[in-house]
């Protein structure tokens, strides 16, 4: 909205010249409201026109009345008002309408009677309101602004394609193309960095520009009136007019059904993979403390807290393997999209991708009802709730699933989930094992609901199965969520259950598994079978407990998982003896 200030100074003439294209020989006392298409705009927006006082600035019209300069005139009003960011506009924000104030001087006249600079002082004003200097510079200081030099700086290290602090030129012309749709010629290229060399003592390095340089460059643009070009930047890498990020592309829309999950499609993985390469700098296949900070610079927190390297595999040395980086992502799309679709939108996804929005790296899965009809799924991440009373070795079971049963925990940090992938008949599926601590025997839907339950208890304490069998029977025993049971701590004498029956004939009863044996001092001979069966029954759930050859099936798996353990736990005793 275009507003004119001041009684009697020809701002309707202004108007009615503009509109009209010649001098109107009678003025109304005030010019109707009208909107400018944006097509017939340089800017490609609309523009509305009111004829209103708001005596604050003057506009410097009737030039072909006066001769001479005005700048006698002009200069004390620019002193007192050192909020003008330039010699003949001003923008002012009031009740959600912008209202423009022009200062034309010598350098700027305008007449409506002879038509002169009519078109051009409404182009200033859509570019003032389109393209602010205020928010990108400081004209006393004669520097960028610090939101400025931040939001710059995230987009210099997304377009540092390699991560070794320069824009080649190949990444100089992959920005030129994303932002302005064609990239430089190599002599326009040499020019831009013989301004920067010739002007800043680090702005290139290497026949490359640095960040200062990058900063020069867009200062530079200001400086020269150009600031539609930094704002044509911003804007492409998502800022708004106060140079933050705007919902619409942190948070793209993606519809999410009940019944379904989301999950990284291909072009998901490509991305992350990508990116884990330009941060892991010594090639390790793993990103260090300092690696995964650089990795993140362009979020403005740290989005992964100590409590990842409890949740995924990790390296000898703690380290985030590459495995570890792609199940963490996993976990994140899984469980909370809109934020995993932030840090995508951080890390410059659409930008480096060119696709319309981080949607394009999410698939939506089938609905699990339809899955369960059809009798197959296309999805490839499962969530296991493993539920039991306290003191069972939950912990124990979700650090031994991503390798961590010998490694002590540096941190007091805490995690109930852990993320691998498991085989599933010859194909790589992600499995979250999902820690539930309650201490009563009431547990809410909403903590019970998963592809498959863990019902672990302690084989060493005999009120233990008790209250995984009353679980059971509570949510589980008329769901289509498959069950197993697992027997924890079998390297300790075990005792007899108080429960109306045994564990297995509990499992005889409701035709599940047998319980499956579990120690964290023996995880190879105890574990495997246990992730591998319960993988399985999340991704086949209407195979559980079908058939009695399925239980029969389990029943030797079991037996000879117990067999191993009891083995091992010999041993144990054995060499424990002989030190």
């Amino acid at each position: 909205m275009l507003s004119l200030s001041t009684a009697k100074v020809g701002k309707t003439s202004l108007i009615m010249s503009l509109v009209g294209e010649e001098f109107p020989e009678e003025v109304p006392p005030r010019a109707e409201e009208i909107t400018i298409p944006a097509d017939v705009t340089p800017e490609k927006v609309p523009t509305h026109i009111v004829d209103y006082s708001v005596p604050i600035i003057l506009v410097g019209n009737k030039s072909d009345l006066r001769c001479g300069s005005s700048m006698e005139t002009i200069l004390p009003i620019m002193n007192q008002f050192s909020e003008i960011e330039t010699c003949f506009v001003y923008t002012y924000c009031l009740h959600n309408c912008i209202f423009f104030f022009f200062l034309l001087f010598f350098s700027f006249k305008c007449s409506a009677k002879n038509l002169k600079n009519i078109s051009e002082l409404f182009y200033y004003a859509q570019k003032a309101v389109l393209h602010p200097t205020a928010p990108l510079y400081d004209p006393e200081d004669k520097q960028l602004k610090q939101l400025c030099v931040r939001a710059l700086s995230r987009i210099f290290y997304i377009s540092d394609q390699d991560n070794d602090r320069i824009l080649s030129d190949a990444e100089l012309n992959c920005f030129q193309k994303s932002c302005f749709g064609n990239p430089l010629a190599p002599q326009a290229l040499e020019d831009v960095k013989t301004v920067v060399w010739k002007n800043t003592s680090d702005g290139v390095q290497d026949n490359g520009l640095t960040l200062n340089g990058f900063l020069f460059l867009n200062t530079l643009f200001i400086q020269r009136g150009r600031h539609e070009t930094t704002w044509t930047i911003l804007r492409k890498f998502g800022y708004d007019d106060n140079l933050e990020l705007t919902d619409d592309y942190l948070y793209p829309e993606l519809r999410v059904s009940v019944g379904c999950t989301t999950e990284f499609s291909h072009l998901g993985h490509q991305f992350l993979q990508r990116l884990f390469d330009k941060y892991d700098e010594d090639k390790d296949s793993a990103l260090s403390p300092t690696e995964l900070r650089n990795l993140f610079c362009v979020c403005p927190y740290m989005p992964w807290g100590a409590e990842v390297y409890m949740t995924v595999p990790t390296t000898d040395e703690g380290y985030i393997s590459n495995h570890g980086y792609l199940c963490q992502w996993t976990l994140s799309a899984y469980f909370d999209i809109n934020r995993c679709l932030e840090h995508l939108g951080y890390l410059g996804y659409p930008i480096l991708t060119e696709q319309d929005s981080q949607t394009a790296a999410i698939t939506v899965t089938q609905e699990k009802e339809v899955d369960l009809e059809k009798r197959q799924t296309q999805r490839s991440v499962f969530h296991c709730k493993v539920i039991g009373p306290r003191g069972t070795g939950k912990t124990a079971f979700l650090q031994t699933f991503v390798g961590r049963n010998n490694k002590r925990n540096s941190s007091s940090a805490f995690s109930p989930y852990a993320i691998n992938t498991v085989q599933v008949s010859n194909q790589e599926k992600y499995l979250i094992l999902n820690e539930v601590d309650v201490e009563v025997e009431f547990l809410k839907a909403s903590d019970a609901n998963c592809d498959v339950a863990c019902l672990m208890y302690d084989a060493s304490d005999s009120h233990s199965f008790d209250y995984c069998a009353s679980i059971y029977k509570q949510h589980y025993m008329e769901s289509n969520i498959p069950c197993v049971l697992v027997a924890s701590k079998v390297d300790l004498p075990g005792v007899k259950q108080f429960h109306g029956m045994t564990p297995a004939e509990f499992c005889y009863k409701h035709q599940l598994p047998p319980p499956l044996p579990f120690s964290s001092l023996f995880p190879d001979s105890t574990s495997k079978n246990i992730y591998s069966r319960l993988a399985c029954a999340a991704v086949y759930p209407h195979l559980n407990g079908s058939n009695v050859s399925n239980t029969s099936f389990w029943l030797r798996v079991a037996l000879g998982s117990a067999v191993v353990a009891v083995l091992g736990f010999a041993v144990f005793r054995v060499v424990a003896r002989l030190k």
